[in-house]
């Protein structure tokens, strides 16, 4: 069985993006060969100027692993009408069951849902032998109108929208409705709204208003009325799959509990992720997904590879249950490493008290996989995500380890999404967030903010000023608020409101939020009192964005009240997106 991923297109000018556009305009060419060149790069100026044609035109690409665009489905959204309207869909000519052009469908579906649309209106030719003098065409259009009815969707009946606009023109085609099962009993007056805004933004120059009032004139049902199912039997289909807008996709790093440093005094524990776990499946919000498996290139494309094989590498080295402090660090000759492997422990860290023991590179390595898995989700049409892992990540460098990170999960992930789109990373974490800071300082395409304490006085007391603001492409793209020793929460809702206002005006692709619970009152890492009740206005805040968010979990130390406060900010982050919903 083909293995393949749907994913939403929104900058057509990315490298990744222009090669998967230019496979679906072929086989657009090879599907719809009487349709103009004109008309086929017209998509990519819709795509770029919603304002323009008074729609937004989305993309989406189902890709195998290797990038091979197996299928593609163009659908407009009409905000003002609240409704969508399939363009195109299409699938590479080939195996005729390969399941690509139901997995777009039933994708786009979930896409209307999410916005609790009308539905999805489209155009169909049609089986109607009087309708069509090419009679070739007949099975084919049987054939498509056969696959929508398999989700109910029906032509509409009792207009005289299947007219032809010209005597000469040929097959005038239906307008099929679906209501995504939503049982929708459609007014006439809303289905002319619909109707005239479809016919004058999508033929603006080839339906003139004469035509259009003749349509119009000719909708009288009230409610409109929709053809009786004809090739599935049955009342009505069952719904293939549900829309996963209000789901939390949770993956949870499996091997975290491998890496227990029980020493006094150590609180990164496997007790955090069972804290938060067992409070936030309360809200009854998040999906399980399984862990997926990455190459180490995503690493690499982010660590120093010396860096990495030596952290691989040493943790293989060492005997169960031992640790290794770094405890010598040989700043002043970086070109010449040392070369015992428990000395060369401080040349790839920035502290004392984060060990390397057998199982640290195993669980670090589970946590990347998981922060990639959210990621892809995300492609895959999941507006939320949260990878609930530990050892954390955000400190990790480049070239370091340290704070009780390894690797960047949320740098990891964030480089990944720029195939895609442009990606922003907020770090609501108490410290820092020095090691996305370093891996992005000189790009543009990574908006890095971190709101945390001063590090005048706050771990890693090296980075995270107010005036480190980017370099060369990257000036610019670096924010932070390093903020006073004692904090409310109202203090802090305000400068997280002023960190969301920029990344709204950077407008992303996608979100990765770093997901600290340690500003909460009494951790033992940090000096602010936020209370359960302010972590939900922090959640609330975010629910208002509209990206894609993958949520990374970085600190958070007082188990007490670890997963009341996690519980809490998804419940604020939940409700906001429902009232914004309605």
């Amino acid at each position: 069985m083909a293995i393949f991923k749907i994913r939403k297109i929104t900058d057509p000018y990315l490298p990744s993006n222009s090669i998967a556009i230019n496979q679906v305009f072929s086989i657009l060419r090879t599907h719809f060969p009487s349709v103009k060149e004109e008309k086929i790069n017209e998509i990519l100026e819709q795509m770029k100027d919603p304002l323009k044609y008074k729609f937004s035109s989305n993309l989406f690409v189902a890709e195998d692993g290797k990038s091979n665009v197996k299928g593609f489905a163009i659908l407009f959204y009409m905000p003002d009408k609240n409704f969508f309207y399939l363009d195109y869909i299409a699938v590479k000519p080939g195996k005729i069951s390969s399941g690509v052009g139901g997995a777009i469908y039933e994708r786009l579906r979930e896409e209307a849902q999410m916005h609790k649309s009308i539905g999805i209106f489209m155009e169909c030719l049609p089986d109607d032998e009087k309708l069509c003098n090419d009679k070739s065409e007949i099975k084919q259009n049987k054939a498509r109108l056969a696959f929508y009815e398999r989700y109910g969707a029906r032509p509409i009946i009792g207009t005289k929208y299947e007219t032809n606009v010209n005597p000469d023109d040929d097959s005038p085609p239906y307008l099929v409705f679906d209501d995504l099962g939503n049982d929708i009993r459609l007014s006439s007056v809303d289905a002319k709204k619909i109707v005239r805004a479809i016919l004058e933004r999508k033929y603006p120059t080839y339906c003139p208003e004469k035509y259009i009032k003749m349509i119009l004139d000719s909708i009288h049902d009230d409610p409109i009325k929709l053809r009786e199912f004809k090739y599935i039997v049955k009342e009505r289909p069952v719904e293939i799959r549900e829309a996963v807008k209000d789901e939390i996709a949770l993956i949870i790093n499996d091997k975290h509990d491998i890496h227990h440093v029980k020493e006094v005094g150590y609180i990164e524990s496997p007790v955090r992720i069972g804290s938060i776990y067992k409070e936030i499946t309360k809200l009854n919000a998040f999906k399980t997904r399984p862990s997926r498996g990455y190459p180490d290139k995503y690493i690499t494309q982010v660590h120093n590879p010396k860096y990495v094989n030596y952290f691989k590498t040493v943790c293989d080295k060492l005997a169960p249950g031992k640790s290794i402090y770094p405890y010598v660090f040989p700043v002043r000759n970086a070109t010449r490493p040392p070369k015992d492997y428990t000395v060369l422990a401080g040349y790839y860290c920035i502290d004392t008290f984060t060990p390397i023991n057998k199982n640290a590179y195993l669980a670090a390595r589970s946590g990347v996989n998981c922060a990639l898995t959210g990621a892809e989700l995300l492609l895959e049409g999941y507006h939320s995500a949260y990878a609930l892992i530990r050892p954390p990540g955000h400190h990790a460098e480049r070239d370091v380890f340290g704070g009780f990170c390894y690797f960047n999960n949320g740098a990891i992930a964030a480089n990944f999404l720029t195939k895609y789109g442009k990606v922003a990373i907020l770090d609501i974490d108490y410290h820092h967030g020095n090691g996305q800071q370093q891996i992005f300082y000189d790009r543009k395409d990574v908006y890095t903010v971190s709101i945390h304490g001063n590090p005048s006085f706050a771990y890693p007391y090296f980075s995270g000023f107010a005036d480190e603001k980017g370099e060369g492409e990257g000036e610019g793209f670096n924010l932070n608020y390093p903020l006073k020793e004692a904090l409310t929460g109202k203090e802090y809702l305000s400068y997280l409101k002023k960190a969301i206002k920029v990344i709204k005006d950077f407008n992303p692709a996608y979100l990765i939020v770093s997901l600290g619970f340690d500003p909460a009152k009494g951790d033992p890492t940090g000096t602010w009192s936020l209370t359960a009740n302010d972590f939900k206005n922090n959640g609330y805040e975010l629910g208002k964005l509209p990206f894609p968010i993958l949520f990374v979990q970085e600190g958070g130390y007082k188990n007490r009240t670890l997963g009341v406060n996690a519980r809490n900010f998804f419940d604020g982050y939940l409700a906001s997106r429902l009232t914004k919903k309605n």
